[in-house]
């Protein structure tokens, strides 16, 4: 699990106004709550969440927030970004207790070259991401799913998957992660125009038969 430190200072400017000029100044609106406490208005520094952010565990990364002297530990949840530059809005930081399990939606990763891409298959990955439930030390950055041993229609399901240690979830056993299938090969169409030059010709040569049918009978009448 990754952890990271982050200093919040209280705001008690709200609106669009204050914020766009806390953004200017490079720190970002954001709300902190959970645990039953009372909701506070903050702003972070928006360079160190966005590093934060960019790491390995992302948006499960364990915050301690130094709140107005006080230390509590968060995740950062509802992250908003301008949908052009991709730059931070705000970020809602939801308060947590390390003994008490949280759920996280963690990436999954397929390991390993599968036997059956070797002879022609395609690897289909199905499942990106699985829901999880663990202590927030216990969150892991991802869970992996080898799929070595995947031959051409095999498949890797959810139940396959060795979870961490105190790591549990709630997906059905048999949701498909990924699986390996045969190559897509198009059907050789024959053009229209070959076969209606076909079938011309052989109306053709029936006709040519029939024609000739009236001269020949006319000859061995002579």
């Amino acid at each position: 699990m990754s952890e990271a430190n982050l200093t919040a200072d209280l705001r008690r400017e709200t609106g669009k106004g204050p914020a766009g000029r806390f953004r200017r100044e490079g720190r970002l609106p954001a709300t902190v709550y959970g645990l039953g406490a009372d909701a506070q208005s903050v702003t972070v520094s928006a360079r160190e969440l966005q590093h934060i952010l960019t790491g390995g565990a992302g948006s499960n990364t364990l915050i301690t927030l130094r709140v107005d002297g006080n230390e509590q530990l968060a995740l950062a949840r509802e992250i908003q970004r301008d949908p052009v530059r991709g730059s931070l809005l705000h970020v809602d930081f939801v308060r947590v207790r390390a003994d008490q399990t949280v759920t996280a939606d963690v990436p999954l990763h397929l390991t390993g070259d599968a036997e059956g891409v070797g002879m022609g298959g395609v690897l289909e990955q199905a499942l990106f991401t699985l829901p999880i439930e663990a202590l927030p030390r216990d969150i892991p950055v991802a869970i992996e799913a080898d799929v070595t041993a995947l031959n051409i229609g095999d498949q890797f399901r959810v139940a396959e998957l060795v979870l961490p240690a105190g790591v549990v979830t709630q997906v059905e056993g048999e949701e498909l992660v990924a699986q390996v299938v045969a190559p897509r090969v198009a059907e050789e169409e024959v053009p229209e125009g070959v076969e209606e030059g076909a079938e011309g010709a052989e109306a053709a040569a029936e006709g040519d038969g029939e024609a000739a049918a009236p001269a020949g009978e006319g000859e061995s009448g002579e």
